[in-house]
């Protein structure tokens, strides 16, 4: 079978692929739909071929399933911000978790069985703190589009509001609007600053405040389970997790390449009385030898939560070197961190006792995991392999 541009198709969707293109079969050729479910029967135009399958936009649901419901926002399907809209939020937990377990055992080669059930956020709408909105003229209104990129393009769709947004960043959007950049082409984030917390502007900090404090606690858990003494910190941004958690461990190390976010980081651990503990500026890469250099490794749990392109292999291997007793990886990205638990699992040096993934990012194709990593003489220890959430 060939196909070309442009052909329609009915297809029954036979999957959802992680990062949420359903799944289909015209004959040999695999085709990738957006914003079906399983089990629907739907149509579609071709937009794309290549040599072992092809794209194609919904055009219609001819068999819909139960699961289908009606997205909230007006602009799903045409703004590239959300994926899941069209699916009920408890289908869309199933989902998340088939897809993360799938990717974990094709790619780090993880059973199953180690992945939690998908914690879910108890507000799937209006959660997330930080958006970033574009502006782009659009030569046919004679206007600016003021909004986030298309599903499909690099263009812009204009909008008066996101529904998975905070409230206020919706009224910080109308404030945009009414008070437009000066040209296209201008990027704008908006965000809201978390209570108690300095965090400058530019450096990271989590975007969903209401399932936060399950975020901490998982991790917490954890550290409580590794039973371990010291805590290095890489990728520590301000300071949140080693200041949330320090009172676990005698003393504690965070390290960030972000400079503005270390200082603001001491000055976060100076507001909480927090004086267990350091932060150092510099590349985790080049200053973790000389900082796992100062604690036993028995008595060490490490604390990954690198960018979404996950650990640089040179990370990867110093920890197989030095095995540290248990390693929490923090990811928002479930394929970046199943191939570095590939590496760091590798030949036994250590072991997965579980994966918690939590959904952070409702709605969207996107998940929070975290990982709690044994090294393989810590995980056969009866004083330190505890029972698994």
């Amino acid at each position: 079978m060939s196909l070309t541009l442009g052909d329609k198709l009915t297809l029954t969707i036979e999957d959802i692929a992680f990062g949420g293109e359903g799944v289909a079969r015209a004959e040999e050729f695999v085709v990738f739909v957006p914003f079906v479910v399983t089990g629907e029967v739907v149509e579609a135009e071709v937009t794309q071929v290549k040599k072992r399958f092809a794209r194609a936009r919904l055009l219609r649901v001819v068999t819909a399933s139960p699961d289908r419901v009606e997205p909230l926002c007006p602009h799903f399907g045409q703004c590239g911000g959300c994926q899941y809209q069209h699916l009920a939020y408890p289908i869309q937990l199933r989902l998340k978790h088939k897809q993360i377990s799938d990717l974990f055992q094709r790619i780090g080669r993880i059973a199953p069985g180690n992945i939690a059930e998908v914690v879910p956020c108890p507000q799937p709408y209006g959660y997330r703190n930080r958006i970033m909105i574009r502006s782009q003229w659009d030569k046919f209104k004679q206007g600016l589009n003021i909004g986030f990129l298309r599903a499909d393009s690099r263009l812009v769709v204009d909008l008066e509001e996101c529904k998975i947004a905070e409230p206020v960043l919706n009224e910080q959007i109308k404030s945009v609007r009414a008070h437009p950049p000066p040209k296209g082409g201008i990027k704008i984030v908006l965000r809201i600053m978390p209570e108690g917390w300095e965090v400058p502007p530019d450096s990271f900090f989590q975007n969903n405040f209401i399932l936060l404090p399950r975020l901490v606690e998982t991790v917490g858990e954890f550290l409580r389970r590794g039973g371990t003494r010291h805590l290095v910190d890489a990728y520590c941004g301000v300071g949140f997790f080693s200041l949330e958690l320090g009172h676990l461990v005698e003393s504690f190390v965070g390290v960030e390449l972000d400079r503005v976010a270390i200082k603001a980081a001491r000055r976060n651990a100076v507001a909480r009385g927090r004086a267990n503990g350091e932060f150092v500026a510099g590349p985790a890469e080049e200053l973790l030898p000389a900082l796992l250099s100062r604690f036993t490794p028995q008595a060490t749990t490490v604390l990954l939560d690198p960018p979404r392109k996950g650990c640089w292999p040179e990370t990867l291997e110093l920890l197989r070197r030095v095995r540290p007793a248990q390693i929490i990886y923090v990811s928002c990205h479930p394929a970046a961190m199943a191939r570095d638990l590939n590496v760091l699992c590798a030949e036994s040096v250590f072991d997965l006792a579980q994966v918690v993934p939590l959904d952070m990012f409702p709605n969207t194709q996107h998940v929070e995991c975290v990982a709690d990593i044994r090294c393989k003489w810590a995980a056969a220890d009866p004083k330190l392999s505890l029972p698994t959430l």
